[in-house]
């Protein structure tokens, strides 16, 4: 913005809220990631605080998993919009749909493993306690806003991890090939 106010560049700004989905790093640290690796190897949820603090989750799904309503094409359409248009920004591009980490990893739970264990830990300082995007601008100026769900996006989410952490073609599979 400051080039935009003090040397009259022209830009766009979009900000990209939390994404989960296939070919993601298993291991990464983000939350999503964390509680479908915990809850494929049979490991305790682990649930920072008191879980209550909230975020959103938007799906990104490669290319070759085509669906009808894609949020990565859609976001990817967002962004197109944005540059082909008149508006600055900042544009929220993320999923307004809220959840507390105890309602995450309750949904991994009923996703994976209802039997999984959840653990509590301390929470760090730092951690906010809410992120949710305002997507008004988004919808209004753009005609943008995400169409899948986190308990639709998940499972793309845990075939794929499931495949690359133990090999499976599908659930129960026996097939234990290492993938690359």
């Amino acid at each position: 913005m400051d080039y935009h106010r003090g040397a009259g560049v022209e830009v766009r700004i979009a900000r990209i809220f939390n994404t989960y989905g296939p070919r993601m790093c298993i291991d990464d640290g983000r939350v999503v990631s964390n509680f479908v690796a915990q809850a494929l190897r049979k490991e305790p949820l682990t649930v920072y605080g008191d879980g209550k603090q909230t975020r959103s989750f938007r799906v990104k799904i490669p290319f070759k998993i085509m669906l009808v309503q894609n949020d990565l094409l859609k976001q990817v359409e967002g962004l197109m919009r944005l540059m082909e248009g008149e508006h600055v920004g900042p544009f929220n591009l993320g999923n307004p749909g809220e959840f507390t980490m105890l309602e995450l990893a309750e949904v991994v739970q009923e996703t994976i493993d209802p039997n999984a264990k959840i653990e509590f830990r301390p929470n760090t300082e730092d951690d906010p306690h809410k992120r949710k995007p305002d997507i008004s601008r988004a919808k209004e100026l753009l005609g943008w806003e995400p169409k899948v769900s986190l308990r639709k996006g998940l499972p793309l989410m845990v075939s794929d991890f499931r495949q690359r952490i133990f090999g499976d073609h599908k659930e129960g599979s026996s097939n234990n090939e290492a993938s690359s």
